[in-house]
């Protein structure tokens, strides 16, 4: 989603308003331009995450996000698996309950976590090639790690790990 249309429209409309004050108020207002161009895209962005957490509360277990790609934010819609029907997930994970959590309710928590920046890159990286969004793949990781820490015996005597699931 480009958000130059939105940023223009902006600076248009102080040049508008400036036009009214005369000569001095069209300098600020050029002066201005650009500062406040940044502080717009910022409150955008908020408010498309905002948006964003709305919808997924709406939709949940379904997931949409917004992700900056460059300096343009765009939406990831993780749709919800269809009740009945196949639903693909990960090798790694052993059972449908596994992809949305055990005991998973629909609800949503947001959580702050603070990551060395080379592992965020790292799983940013991992999440991209698999097509997910980095939420997407931090709560399938999370459930996999919990669900071998909770089933020991899912390791193989070799000390590796054996993977079960569908494979698409």
């Amino acid at each position: 989603m480009n958000l130059n249309r939105y940023t223009d429209t902006l600076r248009e409309q102080l040049a508008i308003a400036a036009e009214a004050g005369g000569d001095e108020a069209r300098a600020l207002a050029d002066r201005l331009t650009a500062p406040l161009e940044s502080a717009a895209r910022l409150v955008l962005l908020e408010a498309l995450s905002a948006a964003a957490d709305e919808i997924t509360r709406e939709m949940a277990p379904g997931v949409v996000e917004v992700r900056l790609r460059g300096s343009d934010p765009e939406f990831v819609v993780t749709p919800a698996p269809a009740e009945g029907g196949f639903e693909p997930r990960p090798a790694n994970l052993a059972s449908p309950s596994a992809q949305t959590g055990e005991g998973d309710d629909g609800n949503t928590a947001r959580l702050n976590l603070r990551l060395p920046e080379g592992l965020k890159l790292r799983i940013e990286e991992a999440a991209s090639n698999e097509g997910l969004s980095l939420n997407a793949w931090l709560v399938r990781a999370a459930t996999s790690a919990l669900t071998t820490a909770q089933h020991p015996s899912r390791r193989n005597q070799s000390g590796g790990e054996r993977y079960t699931g569908w494979l698409r």
